[in-house]
């Protein structure tokens, strides 16, 4: 089902905390899906796509291979449909779950619809495993068929998968037990996070309040929010330690049996990439890593007057940099008029979440940390999770889902099998989005001091986005590969986090043991395995790509539209290809990269400034 969340950018600063709303952040309505929890529509769709889900079993089991393309046209529309219906549940269930996860009865509703969906999708299990066992030549002849026309990249893509699908009874199996498997290790993880409180001020709060303290002025408090982070985690690591290795376990197992050469491979099939184009990006970037982050923080050492950085000092606003509260309507205001500046188009689609109640906005107790948005299902609109402090960095968050919800809206239009987007391009709208926002901030700015501090905080994010990410992914490669060889200790999982943080982020660091904890709270690593590294893949494309559009390029907001608009039905190289760009050139990651070296260049043109300052 196309019901997957989509996982926020999570760093030390994401998070949901206690902080008061002061009334204008929103809270979501998802009566557009269902009323509520007890909406006795659930129950009457649950039945409906039962039924529905048997009939199509019924009706086409077992009939796959000798059929004709106008009946496989007709079963392909049922299968979306049935699916849709199920995605709509799924999406609901899981918006629920994350507003309010530590509600007791909203978790059992979560974990309720979920078996019941599982249970459901095993009646729709065989026909995606009949289509892959028929043979090369004769599905080509039947996609030849004008009837399955529109069909044909969803068929496309379902190939990728077709050298590492095993038995219906294994897949069966594999699906029925998946809610007892890692869909449980999951919850249980997001349940564990969400109930993690820190003591502030004398104060409990919750864990995100001293995550997001970390990027405050004060030193002192960065350190000891650091400190009750630490202690924290810390305190749970047996848990996270055996969340961790028993999903790596799971992973491998699943991918012996398939087949994957590499644990990174079925995601890299999942979003249509060669592992070799992944290969490229990840060699690309730590190939960099003294040009970019090595770099950056060594100026930005001198620029807080100090010798060493500590982990906590990552984040740190720059000295003069005066991060004053942005209102939510202000806020609005600022995204809103870069989209309309770029495309009026993009704008209206941007303003439809601002005038609805499709976001979630207001820092609360219980809610999910970070940011998303989720796609739902294309008969609905896509809903936007955040956490709002009234930052700038926030503003940027709000501008980076708003991408993401007007992507969703336009792929929409391919139906709900091929509008979702592989990773390494779901992150292009948003990203490029961020980079629209920026840019018209940077441009009405004319104070060269509050220009040089905006720079850098952008080179930050950039940073955050591609080294960190791409660490991030390392970090993964290095534990999977271990686990196969039996349980990891939590003490050599810190090991394996802070070599990989030493090498990313270089030596104006100095990685005190406190540190080695850090990787248990990042959601990705449970959720999604190596999805990290479409962050970078989406940052690097994205400066290729409004490099392209600040050159002038003829009717580049067109073609940008189209892009979008194109849902999965294409790949990558097709899609980059209007604008002269391709990513299995290894000098395509070259540009993304030197658009972050050419603003540390500046930077550093305006270091004796900044020190004088």
């Amino acid at each position: 089902m196309n019901s997957h969340l989509s996982r926020p950018r999570h760093d030390a600063n994401a998070g949901s905390s206690a902080t008061p709303d002061d009334g204008a952040t929103p809270r979501w309505d998802l009566s557009d899906l269902y009323a509520g929890l007890d909406d006795p529509a659930i129950t009457d769709d649950l039945a409906a796509c039962e039924a529905r889900a048997r009939r199509f079993a019924e009706r086409w089991k077992g009939r796959i291979a000798t059929v004709t393309a106008p009946d496989l046209a007709e079963a392909l529309a049922e299968y979306q449909a049935i699916d849709e219906g199920l995605g709509r549940l799924g999406s609901f269930s899981q918006l629920s779950f994350s507003a309010h996860t530590t509600d007791p009865a909203t978790g059992r509703f979560a974990q309720d619809i979920q078996e019941r969906l599982t249970d459901i999708s095993a009646h729709l299990l065989f026909f995606t495993l009949e289509l892959n066992r028929v043979e090369d030549a004769p599905l080509a002849a039947l996609t030849a068929d004008p009837a399955l026309a529109g069909w044909r990249p969803f068929l496309r893509d379902l190939r990728v998968f077709r050298p590492y699908q095993l038995s219906d009874d294994v897949e069966q199996v594999l699906m029925e037990k998946s809610v007892t498997g890692r869909a449980a290790w999951n919850r249980l993880f997001d349940e564990t996070m969400a109930t993690l409180t820190v003591t502030l001020d004398g104060e409990e709060k919750p864990l995100g309040e001293a995550l997001n303290q970390l990027s405050d002025a004060d030193r002192e408090k960065r350190r000891l929010a650091a400190g009750q982070v630490s202690a924290v985690l810390d305190g749970n690591k047996r848990l996270f330690g055996m969340i961790t290795n028993v999903l790596a376990k799971d992973k491998a197992i699943g991918d012996g049996l398939r087949g994957y050469p590499r644990p990174t491979s079925s995601r890299n099939r999942g979003n249509m990439v060669e592992d070799e184009v992944v290969d490229a990006l990840v060699a690309a970037v730590d190939a960099d890593y003294p040009r970019l982050a090595h770099r950056y923080y060594s100026m930005k050492a001198k620029w807080l007057g100090l010798d060493r950085l500590q982990h906590w000092d990552r984040n740190a606003p720059l000295p003069g940099a005066d991060d004053r509260r942005i209102s939510w309507p202000d806020a609005k205001n600022i995204v809103r008029s870069a989209y309309d500046a770029f495309d009026p188009r993009l704008g209206e689609i941007v303003g439809r979440f601002m005038t609805n109640p499709w976001i979630d906005a207001a820092a609360v107790p219980g809610k999910s940390s970070g940011a998303f948005a989720h796609p739902t299902v294309p008969g609905v609109h896509p809903y936007i999770l955040m956490n709002y402090h009234g930052r700038t960095r926030d503003v940027m968050t709000l501008a980076h889902e708003l991408g993401h919800g007007a992507h969703q809206i336009l792929a929409a239009r391919q139906g709900y099998l091929q509008s979702a987007t592989p990773l390494t391009l779901a992150e292009t709208a948003s990203v490029f989005g961020e980079m629209l926002t920026f840019q018209s901030l940077l441009d009405a700015e004319t104070d060269p001091q509050r220009r040089r501090l905006m720079l850098a905080a952008k080179v930050e994010d950039m940073l955050n986005t591609v080294v960190r990410q791409i660490a991030f992914y390392q970090f993964e490669t290095r534990l999977h590969d271990e686990r196969r060889k039996g349980e990891i200790s939590v003490e050599r999982i810190g090991e394996i986090w802070r070599e990989v943080q030493t090498r990313s982020l270089g030596p104006a660091f100095e990685f005190t043991p406190d540190y080695d904890i850090y990787w248990s709270y990042v959601p990705h690593f449970v959720h999604s395995p190596f999805y990290v590294y479409a962050y970078a893949f989406g940052d690097c494309l994205v400066n290729a790509l409004y490099g392209v559009f600040r050159n002038g390029a003829p009717a580049f907001q067109d073609k940008y539209m189209a892009m979008l608009e194109a849902g999965g039905t294409k790949r990558h190289k097709e899609l980059l290809a209007p604008f002269g760009l391709d990513a299995t050139d290894p000098a395509f990651w070259r540009k993304g990269l030197d658009v972050i070296a050419g603003f540390i260049d500046q930077l550093a043109q305006d270091e004796p400034e900044a020190r004088r300052s």
